[in-house]
Order: C-alpha cells, then structure tokens, then sequence
C-alpha cells in the first residue's frame, strides 16, 4: 500500500484556541495604539500567517504598523503561553482518539498550520504528541495559506503523493490549499469558518464529528 499522509490544521481544527488568539489581538492593538477589531473579524482570520492577519484587520494602514501589530502580537501570545500555570489551548473533544485511531490505522500524521514552530510544538508537547507527526509546517518557513507550500514540503518529507494526502482543516484557506497542491480536502464544522466557506473554498467532504473523519477520509482515497 502506497503511504497516506493525514495533514492536519491546529488552530479551530486540533485545538480550540479562538480565546487565546482574540484576547492577545485586542493586546496588540492597545499596544500600537488602536482599538481592537471585533472578534469575529479575528476569528475570520485565523488560519492565515501573521503577517497575513494584520494586512486583513488593518487594511488601510501602512506596512509599519501592520508590522508592529505582528510583532506586539507574538509578544503578548507568547507572554499569556508562557505564564506560570498557563493552560494550554485545549483540544476538541474526540481529536487525540482519532489521531491515535488514523496511526493505528497505519496512516502518517502531519500538521500544516498558521502557528509558529514555538507555538505548535509547545501546544503538542502539553498534550503529549509530540511523536505522533512526521512532519511539522508552519508559518516560519512558508508564505500563508492558501500557498500550497506547506503542502509540498510535507509530501517532500513524507513521500506521499498528493493524491495520497488528505488536508484537515477548519477554513477556506486550509481547503484552498489544498485544492492547489492536488491533495483531497476535508472540511471540519466545529471550527472558524462556516460550511459555504469550505464548500465554496472547494471541500471535498464535510465532517461534523471528529470520529466521522476516518471513514471518510478512506471513502476519499478509495473513490
């Protein structure tokens, strides 16, 4: 059997992290000296790198200050992460037993996500898994979804072919992303965007549960 790569997003898909991430944007745009968009402008944006975030939410502002805003948000991010007894976001219901059911299942497991590498493997670590994913992309090293980017450097690193990898994700950006590097696309409800939003975005299935997701992504592979 050819390998199969299981390509998850983090934030709105693995993790709920809708609170952390609006409660450090209304931070950053007190430190720059603005007031906050409202959290459903945040919440749309989600899934984008950072630097794609701030141009949305302060579209007629300069470079500068969309690059401060990047950068007082990682700093407030990290301050509220690191804290003495911080909890870490927490997962969806469900998610750890369907990533240990797709490996039992012999299926690779990767994470493609708009997250820092600082973030995503902290977030993995306090959940202990840490060894479940063969590969790990994010924003350091890639442009924003829906650039297919983080797509082609996981099937570099895996061997998988796009027809062999199934994208998990909570937005249009996620599916589009995957829509562009050939991979299957599968959308997941109890995120950020709604079902028109991955639908039109190209989703090829919808789940509404996490344990929906096996068995659909195999009918997927086997169409």
């Amino acid at each position: 059997m050819r390998p199969r790569l299981a390509l998850f997003d983090c934030d709105g898909t693995l993790a709920d992290s809708q609170h952390h991430i609006v409660s450090a944007m209304d931070e950053a745009f007190a430190d720059i000296g603005l007031p906050p968009p409202p959290a459903q402008a945040v919440r749309a944006t989600i899934g984008l790198s950072l630097p794609g975030i701030a141009a949305r939410l302060l579209p007629d502002h300069d470079a500068a200050l969309q690059a401060a805003l990047v950068e007082a948000y990682r700093t407030r991010y990290f301050t509220a992460r690191s804290m003495a007894g911080a909890a870490p976001e927490p997962l969806y219901d469900g998610i750890a037993d369907v990533i240990t059911a797709l490996g039992d299942a012999g299926w690779l497991l990767g994470i493609a996500t708009g997250k820092s590498m600082r973030g995503l493997t902290r977030l993995l670590a306090a959940h202990g898994l840490s060894d479940r994913f063969v590969t790990l992309q994010t924003a350091d090293f890639h442009p924003s979804k829906p650039d297919p980017s983080m797509c082609v450097a996981a099937f570099d690193e895996t061997g998988c072919a796009p027809e062999d990898t199934v994208v998990i994700g909570d937005t249009a950006y996620d599916m589009a992303m995957a829509r562009a590097a050939g991979a299957l696309a599968v959308g997941v409800s109890w995120g950020y965007h709604g079902p028109a939003e991955l639908q039109g975005a190209g989703a090829h299935a919808l789940v509404t549960r996490p344990d929906q997701l096996p068995a659909i992504m195999k009918q997927l592979l086997e169409r």
